[in-house]
């Protein structure tokens, strides 16, 4: 027995060397944890821009099994704890920790980032040989990422049954196994990225044909193993991205509904293809019901369930600001939703929320705008909240623009702006009253979540600005949102709009303390987003693309059937020289550079040799957006440029001259572009 700090380590059945390790990056942890405090590996994360230095020491692996209720009488068993990357959360939770771990290196490091906890004893060897001496009295035993190495660990024709019935005897009466595995028909996998362990395409999809020593399963085929293991019980939460860097977790009894499942480009492993927007996708399968099958991972328990059936981190806060949401139904069907700190650092900004509630109440009290109810436990531990039913205010307002209601938008936007505005002299304010944190139920309408409450006024515009600005920033399908329409209606002004804006990017510098967020932190490890739809142009005929159509408005609108293509319009790869003989009922012209996304910059424009000014909406209006430079971009595959001919000089003869270099571009890149010249961002 071997002592690092308080961290016992047993080699007794150690085979005297490490059968697997990821190499050198292994002794660089090791000196990472050696001497940086935990609070300090963020920053090691950042600067090293290695994938598994973020795997290992993400403070996000802990969130897996951190909501679970333990207690100092608890003991643990977790098998396959590496690098102890769940370990410190259990050991903080329970009373006694037992590891077991083939790797002596991991398990060094596991002991030396732990060393100042005095319940943690990690056996270090093949678990087969270690099981026979463990005891049989586990109130959990926890499988993270462990379960699809069964056949490593026990061999045989049947691994992953034998597996559990070697483990089930070790659990106490009423213990539990908790088992974090990927969903081989998770949705990513459809969407493109490469199975996990094997690191090839499709690979779980494929139902491992071309075979491999590690294996994951659906969740009928894991409840098939239970079953033929006399698993009496056991049920099912859904982690989301997924179990590795989980920041929400569902149940049965609380799915993801449209447009929460939103942060999907989330490998961080490897190259990936994109062949569809998993948003989309998963608004789909939540609406039809069908959420369990392709969900990410699944967390499943054998034993007895819990109260709790939905969880969300924010982790990615300053320390005093990270906190755990759960909501919860009780064994009599009461359902709560509470906040928890999840540190020690955060109890004050959970002590809090009752002072925000409080003050709000008094600021809205009389008006329409209701506040949801909020208590500090006994013991000031959480605060609970009420469950509140209803539909957020931001679904509303998406199946306007889904439907290009606008009136219908504006009429819910200016009802926000009436309710939210009351008594907006009163000396509080809530910072984040963002749309989906309203919900609504028929004439009532609830504010939910109202952590970010201030002393201070503010005034409506300010507030109805950032709901618009984060409404925005949550679904690129919401740009087709009218800002300018917006801007007027609040009376908001330039100099306005970027006073707001410098003080939003304070204020998430103040809330994140500049830590870097996991879509910044996957930008810089560096692997490629592919899109393979980027490339079917080059195996098919350009011209479908790279071609030039002219519409004309003769008082009646553009018609299609009256529409007409330019031959040889472009002079080059991406050259358009164009004359156009245009009639003088013509109105309003209308041109098509090509049949993509792309960026368009017009070298000259003339109408009877005379230029036509570009950054007038009076004489020229596109689908795109002005750069200031003479170039428009466009996020879309129609793109089009009217010139209204009606407000330029006309003759009996009317020419339009033009000459544009066009540039083809990938989606993203154009939304992304697009983006960057909008007015409101």
């Amino acid at each position: 027995m071997e002592e690092i700090g308080k961290v016992k380590l047993d080699y007794s059945k150690y085979p005297g060397e490490d059968f697997y390790c990821d190499g050198a990056v292994e002794d660089e942890i090791l000196n990472i944890v050696k001497h940086n405090p935990e609070g300090k590996y963020q920053d090691e994360i950042e600067k090293s821009a290695s994938w598994p230095i973020l795997y290992h020491l993400s403070d996000l692996r802990e969130n897996i099994v951190e909501w679970i209720p333990m207690d100092k009488t608890t003991k643990v068993l977790e098998v396959g704890s590496g690098c102890g990357a769940i370990t410190g959360a259990l050991s903080r939770k329970a009373g006694e920790v037992t590891c077991v771990d083939l790797s002596k290196k991991r398990s060094e490091i596991n002991a030396t980032r732990h060393k100042s906890c005095d319940n943690i004893t990690i056996h270090v060897g093949n678990f087969k040989d270690i099981e026979p001496e463990l005891p049989c009295d586990y109130d959990y035993i926890c499988l993270i990422g462990v379960f699809e190495y069964a056949q490593s660990y026990i061999g045989g024709e049947t691994p992953y049954e034998d597996f559990l019935k070697i483990l089930l005897p070790h659990l106490a009466p009423g213990g539990r196994i908790i088992i974090a595995i990927e969903n081989k028909y998770g949705m990513k996998y459809f969407a493109g990225c490469k199975e996990d362990h094997l690191g090839t395409y499709f690979s779980g999809i494929e139902n491992y044909a071309a075979g491999g020593g590690v294996k994951t399963f659906s969740r009928i085929g894991l409840e098939r193993i239970f079953k033929s293991c006399g698993v009496k019980e056991s049920s099912f939460y859904y982690p989301y991205p997924d179990y590795k860097f989980m920041t929400s977790l569902y149940s049965d009894a609380y799915l993801p509904g449209k447009g929460e499942l939103s942060n999907n480009k989330r490998n961080f492993d490897r190259d990936r293809m994109q062949l569809f927007d998993e948003k989309n996708a998963f608004d789909g399968v939540s609406e039809d019901g069908l959420f369990s099958i392709f969900a990410n991972s699944f967390l499943a328990v054998i034993g007895n369930g819990f109260d709790t059936k939905f969880v969300k981190y924010s982790n990615d806060r300053a320390p005093q600001y990270r906190i755990r949401t759960e909501i919860l139904r009780s064994s009599k069907g009461q359902v709560s939703v509470r906040k928890y700190p999840w540190s020690e650092s955060a109890k004050e900004h959970i002590l809090s929320m009752q002072q925000a509630y409080e003050g709000l109440c008094e600021k809205y009290d009389g008006s329409d705008l209701f506040i949801n109810r909020c208590e500090l436990a006994e013991d000031e531990s959480y605060a609970e909240f009420e469950f509140e039913g209803g539909v957020p205010l931001s679904e509303l307002m998406d199946d306007c623009l889904n439907k290009d209601d606008n009136e219908g938008f504006m009429e819910l936007f200016r009802e926000y702006v009436r309710r939210v505005g009351y008594n907006s002299e009163a000396p509080v304010s809530d910072y984040d009253l963002i749309f989906s944190n309203i919900l609504v139920n028929k004439d009532k309408w609830t504010l939910i979540d109202y952590e970010w409450t201030f002393g201070r006024p503010m005034v409506i515009k300010e507030a109805a600005f950032r709901a618009v600005y984060c409404y925005i920033l949550e679904d690129e399908k919401r740009n087709k949102l009218d800002i300018d329409q917006i801007f007027k209606e609040l009376n908001i002004t330039e100099q306005d709009a970027e006073s707001y804006r410098e003080q939003e990017m304070s204020f998430q510098k103040y809330v994140t303390s500049g830590r870097l967020s996991m879509a910044e932190i996957r930008d810089k490890i560096g692997f490629k987003i592919m899109t393979p739809q980027r490339w079917l142009h080059k195996f098919s005929d350009p011209t479908g693309v790279n071609q030039v159509q002219v519409y004309e408005d003769k008082g009646e609108g553009f018609k299609e059937e009256e529409s007409y293509f330019i031959k040889d319009a472009y002079a080059g790869e991406n050259k358009i020289e164009l004359e156009i003989n245009v009639s003088e009922n013509v109105d309003v012209l209308r041109i098509d550079p090509c049949m993509d996304f792309c960026s368009v910059r017009i070298e000259s424009l003339e109408f009877n040799g005379m230029p036509v000014q570009l950054d007038k909406k009076k004489y020229v209006v596109t689908n795109g957006r002005y750069s200031k430079e003479q170039t428009f971009v466009f996020a879309t595959q129609d793109p089009n440029i009217e010139i209204n001919l009606k407000n330029l000089d006309k003759s009996k003869d009317n020419v339009l001259t033009a000459s544009m270099e066009v540039v083809r571009l990938s989606e993203g890149m154009a939304r992304d572009m697009c983006q960057a010249f909008k007015k409101l961002v």
